[in-house]
């Protein structure tokens, strides 16, 4: 049985909030709303807390920007693990029922290892930015970001990071970039997780170890010479790279003539690969804008062109507005060198 005497529950209809009194059936059960009793069929009520997770906030989210913030006094501890963390600690307070109720997160970059690292951090929340903040965690410590509200949660946030050695190691990586996106689903589960267990939060690894430095490989160019193949001067690379577009349609007609027996993933793998090939293009030739026409249909070919988009450190913004040419189905993108 879904519910049992004594759970708050919403009504779906009205958004008011009550409790079950009594189980009349397997379909119906009698609440309680404002003192009020009458039944209701079990499809038409939910429990409270799993919808302010799903419902999605309409108030205008405000970009909060801090550059430069005074270091947290490092909160020195014993190596309990490996790598990097980020860590959620419910903070709960009294609905009107007296029960617990998440009403926000205080959220903890933990630093498990015995290096010091240098690191910038980006919230984002509903495809903007939300919360950025540079600083520095030292070795074996905790440091406080900020605290998330409840309900931004179930916007899928991404929590962005990059990574610099706070001492430079020639043989390490020169940075190192790692993204976190959390569904609210995910975080409802893990919180049903930890009142199970007694435990008083919840964390996520960003990475188990720094990379090492990648040496790009050399090769012997006068041998390739010798061979037959033509050897460019890179300062006069772009003479000799396919010119680049300005505006480019991923409609898979426009790409390919066979594409009737292709399936719908082969389909996306090919469209990925030309955007993927014309933003090369697009930066190599630094150009300042580039329009890619990917249609409405279902959303999966622009919704992975913008997941895409947001990693990429050449891109200044970008924007899927409606346009007199192209509607809804295509995106401007704006570059940055």
């Amino acid at each position: 049985m879904k519910y049992e005497v004594g759970d708050k529950i919403t009504v779906l209809l009205t958004n008011e909030d009550g409790k079950v009194v009594e189980i009349m059936n397997e379909k119906m059960v009698m609440i309680e709303v404002k003192g009020v009793r009458f039944p209701a069929y079990m499809d038409q009520i939910d429990f409270p807390y799993f919808k302010m997770f799903t419902e999605k906030r309409v108030a205008e989210k405000k970009k909060i920007f801090i550059d430069q913030v005074q270091k947290e006094k490092a909160t020195v501890k014993a190596k309990e693990g490996e790598g990097i963390v980020l860590s959620f600690l419910p903070v709960f307070s009294k609905d009107v029922f007296d029960d617990d109720v998440v009403e926000k997160f205080k959220i903890h970059l933990v630093n498990q290892t015995e290096t010091a690292y240098n690191f910038t951090y980006n919230l984002m929340i509903g495809g903007e930015s939300n919360f950025q903040l540079k600083n520095t965690i030292e070795p074996l410590a905790d440091f406080y970001l900020h605290n998330v509200d409840f309900e931004e949660l179930s916007d899928s946030p991404r929590f962005d990071f990059e990574f610099t050695l706070k001492e430079p190691d020639k043989r390490k990586a020169p940075f190192y970039e790692v993204s976190l996106k959390l569904k609210g689903k995910q975080i409802f589960k893990k919180i049903e997780e930890i009142q199970l267990k007694n435990e008083p939060t919840f964390g996520y690894l960003l990475f188990d170890n720094y990379p090492n430095k990648v040496d790009e490989e050399k090769v012997d160019l006068s041998s390739l010479g010798n061979a037959g193949y033509r050897v460019y001067d890179a300062s006069k690379v772009k003479e000799n790279l396919e010119p680049a577009r300005t505006v480019v349609d991923l409609h898979i007609e426009k790409l390919t003539d066979s594409w009737k027996h292709l399936t719908n993933f082969e389909m996306l793998t090919l469209q990925l690969k030309a955007f993927e090939k014309y933003f090369e293009l697009s930066v190599a030739h630094r150009q300042p804008l580039l329009t890619i026409i990917h249609g409405v249909g279902t959303g999966k070919l622009k919704d992975e062109i913008h997941d895409s988009l947001r990693l990429k450190k050449e891109v200044k913004s970008f924007v899927n507005q409606y346009n007199p040419q192209y509607g809804y189905g295509a995106t401007e993108i704006y570059f940055q060198y």
